[in-house]
């Protein structure tokens, strides 16, 4: 997700005609990690995250911008993409013979279930939980409540959340009574206080953490 991410702001910054510099695309994930751990905490709405980020960006550089009509243009071109991780698709294939398998993000509704059909993982997956249409967000125990309430005889003992997310994944699984495998495969140091039960740097380490 996070190449396709990528790939979605070059392309509006060329639709701009400006330069994307690695000076400016830091600055953007510094805004928009910061806003989204916000909205993670329950301190601001969704659509705050999505309508300022790129005002707040392009103000920080002495520039105006349409905060909203950018967010648009961004959405559209990141609902084109729907590239995967190497080795993803043969992964979820094999686990949903033996597994049960939802899918549980913070992102929008639209962009999501869109990306997902273009990837065909879509019918894969027992159901898909968007924050945007639970009224909570990871980590929230809510949120997860919500979601444990609409899978049929869960088992809070026998499930396992993965994310790369230690703030909305891995800390929302603590909070929930889930293990956890927080997925790091550039192998950042993690120097918070939220423990994953399980680190894996490529995906196909699940095949031994669930004995596959």
């Amino acid at each position: 997700m996070k190449q396709q991410n990528a790939l979605a702001l070059r392309v509006l910054f060329e639709e701009q005609n400006i330069p994307l510099t690695s000076e400016i695309e830091a600055h953007y994930k510094k805004i928009n990690q910061g806003l989204w751990r916000s909205f993670e905490e329950g301190n601001i709405a969704r659509d705050e995250v999505v309508n300022t980020r790129f005002s707040l960006l392009f103000k920080a550089h002495g520039q105006e911008v349409d905060g909203v009509l950018l967010e648009k243009s961004y959405r559209s071109f990141l609902e084109e993409g729907h590239q995967l991780i190497e080795g993803a698709f043969e992964l979820i294939t094999n686990l949903q013979q033996q597994y049960d398998l939802y899918i549980v993000t913070n992102g929008v509704s639209q962009t999501q279930y869109k990306r997902l059909h273009a990837t065909g993982l879509h019918p894969i997956f027992k159901d898909i939980f968007v924050s945007e249409d639970t009224g909570f967000q990871k980590p929230m125990k809510e949120y997860f409540d919500y979601v444990f309430a609409r899978i049929p005889h869960f088992s809070v003992e026998q499930g396992l959340i993965i994310g790369d997310s230690l703030n909305a994944d891995i800390k929302g699984g603590h909070l929930s009574g889930l293990d956890t495998g927080w997925f790091n495969p550039t192998m950042k140091p993690n120097t918070s206080t939220i423990i994953p039960t399980y680190q894996i740097q490529q995906l196909d380490e699940l095949y031994q953490i669930l004995k596959y």
